[in-house]
């Protein structure tokens, strides 16, 4: 990591000073405030290293390479943030270290930000020869958990490169212990940050001992009380631990923003009624997506200055590249593979078949779905603001071959796939990623991932046949040899201890893999051979799916949805007892969700939250809306919508989990990019982006520190060292960009404020062409004095010319302005306008005029 920015000052208060050949390694004592002191983990995180300064955890020791030419100490540093000091009570700091070259060093505890005020430092000559170091001194300065105290070592002011080692850092000391406060202030009414769709259900949480019901007020963006009523008290809620009340305002539909639930003096962060967030968070959720990208460089006119940067592994030095890299040295596989493009997982630089298949199956199946039950045309050519979003195909799609393509590389001569690629060790954090200098390597190929290529292949497949049938023709090739290889080799399971410089992914079990992958063969291409395998898995009609979810390593119920929602072949019976098995898991969500204090399909009753749990929150929220998807009831749909108030703010933290959207949203995921908390000059994570969240196992040292003795559901911080909360993954953001599109559906056509337009469209049509005659009605009550037209052309067709306004056409958008004798449109009055066209596809079905939906006659 890097400090905020990388300098401390020298500071005073030093006492009992020794330096002594090492004999035994420090013991920590209670109230430890340094993270990771000793390394053990192979992670150098959460420590930081100043510019001219690398950090390697090799040999259990933070070894720090330092450029030399240097002119003060400070000027090169290693360190670590969020220390927490108390004024006036005493500390000792010791550690173990030494120098290839012998070289003074400063260590120091002070401010990690401006003025940079010193609490205590003192030098200390290291020699190659390990020694222990320790110092005593009394705070002058108070810094709370996760605020700005800093512990450094000042590396610079020498001549000469040198490495410096250092090992059992240990600051001990105060009175009061670390952690068990999450630094968000909570709010007493809880409610989604964000908006409440019209039309669905309005549900807040109140936190309150009080037994009988409180008397709740709505306000409107300028203070005035639009609906009252009273609250239902429902106890301790055992997640959380919070005493709660229920508050139903679903009664008041008014769309509007800044609105606020107030209960005697507390009230609500402000929120919207809108179906717009909604529509903005489907777009928002899938350009995460481009920003992830490896082997391009992400530009400024999609995604803006402060996020742009240049290509990462592309062979340009420092990078190493993606373009040549050979097996990890103890497999000897004997060739190298070019493995440049795809999505980087996570906050890391690694790259995993595992995780970018079920991501990508979740992209492709949010446009399928859409296309067979839904509406498709969201996804458009030209709705993503991407680099191929005027190339006739759409931009779902698009952004999902990015990774497919990916995909395909990563397959072995044999036809098996490798499991991942990454560096050969953790880089720091942060690390731009044009800037990380490791070298890359394959690791050994997995039945896994093998069967991840195979399922997301032949699904690619049946997508693309009619936009591009040799790429569809490819993806159906590498899917048969992947499908084969792996019956070949049906239990080479990934390794466990695989997990330096990336994570191991491990899976002992991929009967549920072979499932999925004989459902997308079958669906694709109806060969016997894979529907006997799909009818003679153990996971066969539903069998595996449950309020547990589905996950990576879990994939089983994606050849359900796959099953249920594509024709095939499967008898009548088989495909309803499937589409069954969704509305009785959902119902099982749903009683859960009655008796919650914060409604959330979320089972807790084995591991409780477990690392990524927003993610199965949203995986358990796609059953619900497939079960609405399958039956039409209306209590599945606004389960879906629960789980998103959950995610967006209902929740005992009041946080939005969903950077961009809230008041109190996250803004510090564990990145090694988006790391404005360690690096001001880096920016904080980009809207759309999903937050891990809580987990009860504290599976990082920022964690452990900052939330011990948390409730399940609080288990939660905003701070980027504490990746096992906080960390972000394609696969997370795939299962938030499928809900939120499904929801972006549906809170478009539950009931729409009244329009006050209406468009009756009628085409005629030939070989390639079309002359279309568009009706445009006045059915408002004020006059209009101009007007704009806009609606989106289905397939390949272009408007070539028009009359009686002024028509352009950018992508599949089409807008027709008023002209200066037609623009006057009295109220119950009609406009006919037309345009001749070419190419082919359906009819539009949705208009707008002046921003406003219209009926469609």
């Amino acid at each position: 990591m890097r400090s905020q920015p990388p300098r401390l000052l020298a500071a005073t208060l030093l006492v009992a000073l020794t330096a002594f050949p090492l004999a035994a390694p420090a013991v920590a004592a209670d109230y430890e405030r340094v993270l990771n002191g000793g390394f053990d983990s192979g992670s150098a995180d959460p420590w930081w290293s100043g510019a001219g300064v690398t950090n390697r955890v090799t040999g259990g020791e933070l070894c720090a390479s330092v450029t030399g030419g240097t002119t003060n100490p400070w000027d090169a540093l290693i360190g670590q943030n969020g220390i927490p000091f108390e004024s006036g009570q005493s500390y000792t700091f010791s550690f173990d270290a030494h120098a290839t070259t012998a070289q003074p060093v400063t260590a120091a505890a002070g401010e990690s930000v401006s003025p940079y005020r010193g609490i205590a430092s003192q030098q200390f000559t290291l020699s190659p020869t390990k020694q222990h170091f320790t110092f005593s001194f009394t705070s002058t300065l108070d810094f709370p958990d996760a605020g700005n105290g800093q512990v450094a070592f000042q590396l610079g002011g020498q001549t000469f490169d040198n490495t410096i080692c250092v090992d059992n850092v240990s600051v001990v000391g105060g009175v009061k212990p670390p952690g068990g406060v999450n630094p968000n202030p909570a709010k007493k009414v809880q409610v989604d940050l964000v908006a409440y769709a019209p039309g669905l259900p309005k549900r807040a949480t109140l936190v309150s001992s009080a037994t009988t019901a409180q008397t709740w007020v709505l306000k409107n963006s300028a203070g005035t009380a639009v609906a009252t009523g009273q609250s239902v008290p429902k106890g301790v809620d055992a997640t959380s631990g919070d005493p709660v009340h229920q508050i139903d305002f679903s009664s008041y539909d008014t769309p509007g923003t800044g609105y606020t639930l107030t209960v005697g003096e507390d009230s609500s962060f402000p929120f919207d009624i809108s179906a717009d967030p909604f529509k903005r968070l489907r777009s928002d959720s899938l350009a995460f997506f481009y920003h992830q990208r490896s082997g391009t460089p992400i530009e400024a006119q999609y995604v803006g200055t402060e996020y742009a940067r240049p290509a990462g592994h592309v062979n340009v030095a420092p990078n190493q590249g993606d373009n040549n890299v050979p097996c990890r040295a103890d497999l000897a596989c004997g060739y190298t593979l070019d493995v440049r493009g795809g999505w980087y997982d996570a906050g890391d630089h690694g790259k995993y078949v595992v995780n970018g298949g079920i991501a990508t199956w979740q992209l492709l199946n949010a446009y399928e779905r859409a296309s067979r039950v839904g509406d498709a045309t969201a996804y458009r050519d030209g709705s993503l603001n991407i680099p191929e979003k005027a190339n006739g195909v759409p931009d779902l799609l698009d952004e999902a071959r990015w990774e497919v393509d990916f995909l395909l590389k990563m397959q072995a001569p044999d036809g098996m796939a490798h499991h991942k690629i990454h560096d050969a060790n953790w880089t720091a954090l942060p690390t731009r990623p044009e800037l990380d200098d490791q070298p890359r390597r394959l690791s050994a190929t997995s039945t896994a991932a093998t069967l991840n290529l195979a399922a997301v292949a032949a699904q690619a497949s049946r997508l693309w046949k009619t936009i591009d049938a040799p790429y569809s023709a490819t993806l159906l090739a590498a899917a048969r040899k992947a499908y084969t290889a792996a019956k070949a080799n049906p239990a080479k399971l990934a390794d466990p201890n695989d997990g330096t410089g990336g994570g191991a992914y491990n899976d002992d079990t991929v009967s549920d893999e072979f499932y999925w992958a004989a459902s997308e063969l079958y669906a694709t291409t109806g060969d016997a051979a894979y529907r006997t395998d799909v009818t003679a898995s153990p996971h066969y009609k539903a069998a595996s799916l449950n309020r547990g979810g589905f996950y990576w390593g879990g994939t089983a119920p994606l050849g359900d949805i796959t099953l249920a929602l594509v024709p095939n072949g499967l008898p009548a019976a088989d495909v309803t007892a499937i589409r069954s098995a969704f509305a009785t898991v959902a119902d099982q969500h749903l009683t859960a969700m009655a008796s919650m204090g914060y409604a959330t399909p979320y089972d807790n009753s084995t591991a409780g939250y477990v690392w990524g749990s927003n993610s199965t929150v949203l995986n358990n929220a796609t059953v619900l809306a497939l079960a609405h998807d399958f039956t039409g009831a209306a209590k599945y749909r606004d389960g879906v919508f629960e789980a998103l108030h959950y995610l967006l703010g209902r929740n005992p933290l009041s946080t939005s989990y969903v950077a961009g959207y809230g008041d109190q949203a996250v803004r510090n995921v564990h990145h090694r990019f988006w790391a404005h908390q360690n690096d001001p000059t880096l920016p904080i994570a980009p809207p759309g982006s999903l937050s891990g969240g809580p987990n009860s196992g504290l599976q990082d040292p920022v964690a452990q520190r900052l939330l011990a003795g948390c409730p399940q559901q609080k288990c939660w911080v905003d701070d980027i060292g504490a990746y096992s909360v906080n960390e972000v993954a394609v696969n997370w953001n795939s299962a938030l960009a499928w809900v939120s599109g499904w929801a972006a559906e549906k809170s478009g056509t539950v009931v729409q404020p009244k329009s006050d337009c209406e468009v009756a469209f009628t085409a005629g049509r030939w070989n390639d062409g079309l002359s279309a005659q568009v009706r445009i009605t006045n059915t408002g009550t004020t006059p209009w004095t101009s007007w704009k037209l806009a609606f989106a052309l289905p397939g390949t067709q272009r408007v070539t010319s028009g009359w009686s306004a002024t028509w352009s056409q950018t992508g599949r958008d089409v807008t027709a302005t008023s002209m200066s004798w037609n623009g006057s449109v009295a109220p119950g009055k009609s406009v006919d306008i037309g345009f001749n066209g070419s190419g082919s596809g359906a009819n539009p079905t949705a208009f707008t005029v002046n921003g406003k939906t219209c009926k469609t006659a």
